[in-house]
């Protein structure tokens, strides 16, 4: 596995890294726990020591079901990363979504932070959280007074390193005139391309990391998911404008036209979409969702580099696909 280091943190991770989003349950029809540890477990054996997770991923069922599995490991080789600014139990900071019938909000205010770190802790069962990372900018709370905070549980060794996630470049600015940032978490994959015109330039510039979340655009670029697929309730692909017939289809068909490249590298659909975002110029590290024991050793064999004129080829086909 490729290793790489976060930014100027002195901190390597894989290339590849867990995502722990859907083992959370909500937005993803439920989870099965046993399922979700064991998977954990087989991505950690097969080299993928760094995950990623949030309070917000089944409102704390995500960290836990992450603490349990890595109970009893070596955390000298285990990169733990986690997120706070997502408030489920007060009021504080705009109103963002609802679900599960519980109201969330934006709040990075100073107190919350802290209170958000401390649960972290207890959940994920560890002293130190690798990477804590404000999940979604909160306009009402300054970013002074957030990062400030931040810095003050670094300096406390509760925390190691310091990133953001669904930031600007303007907010990555502010962060950065208070403290040092190590990472930048944004949606990326062939078929979800916005950061590449600023976020990616500007934190190559300044030696951020870019974590690239969504690589696999929530399964469709597995090449496992048919025009005919029906989708549970509670899954956030139910009614999605991107998982539609025709659009499944399309993709599909786009997928195919990889099929003598994947077929060169030995690689699958899966592996080959990982390859790809993780050979782009400035990213890091890309946050893969895993439910199953299979799934996490598929996501372990896309950790390797493709050269230019592959990039290049597939870029052509994408354009061409029109999705």
């Amino acid at each position: 596995m490729i290793r790489r280091v976060l930014g100027r943190s002195g901190i390597e991770v894989p290339a590849v890294a867990i995502g722990t989003w859907a083992i959370g349950g909500t937005w993803w029809g439920g989870t099965d726990q046993a399922d979700s540890i064991a998977a954990v477990r087989a991505a950690l054996d097969a080299g993928i020591g760094f995950i990623d997770t949030a309070p917000i991923y089944g409102f704390g069922r995500s960290e836990e079901i992450v603490g349990r599995a890595i109970a009893g490991r070596d955390r000298s080789s285990l990169v733990v990363a986690t997120k706070c600014g997502l408030d489920w139990e007060g009021t504080d900071g705009p109103f963002f979504f609802e679900i599960d019938g519980r109201r969330v909000h934006r709040n990075l205010r100073p107190a919350r932070i802290r209170r958000e770190v401390e649960d972290s802790l207890r959940r994920l069962g560890v002293d130190s959280i690798d990477l804590i990372q404000t999940h979604w900018q909160d306009p009402t709370t300054p970013i002074a007074e957030s990062m400030g905070e931040l810095v003050r549980l670094r300096d406390e060794g509760k925390v190691a390193a310091i990133g953001v996630s669904n930031a600007t470049t303007a907010q990555m600015n502010e962060y950065l005139s208070v403290g040092p940032l190590a990472s930048n978490q944004a949606k990326y994959s062939m078929l979800d391309r916005g950061i590449e015109a600023a976020d990616l330039p500007f934190c190559r510039d300044r030696d951020i990391a870019v974590l690239a979340y969504s690589p696999l655009a929530l399964g469709l670029l597995t090449g496992t998911v048919t025009a005919d697929r029906v989708f549970g309730a509670g899954d956030q692909r139910r009614g999605h404008r991107r998982f539609t017939p025709e659009n499944i289809a399309a993709v599909n068909a786009l997928l195919v036209r990889f099929d003598a490249l994947r077929r060169a590298h030995g690689l699958t659909m899966t592996q080959l979409a990982i390859a790809w975002t993780i050979s782009r110029p400035g990213v890091t590290t890309a946050l893969v969702g895993v439910r199953t024991p299979e799934q996490a050793r598929e996501m372990a064999g896309g950790g390797v580099v493709l050269a230019p004129a592959d990039l290049a080829a597939m870029d052509a086909m994408i354009a061409e696909a029109g999705v």
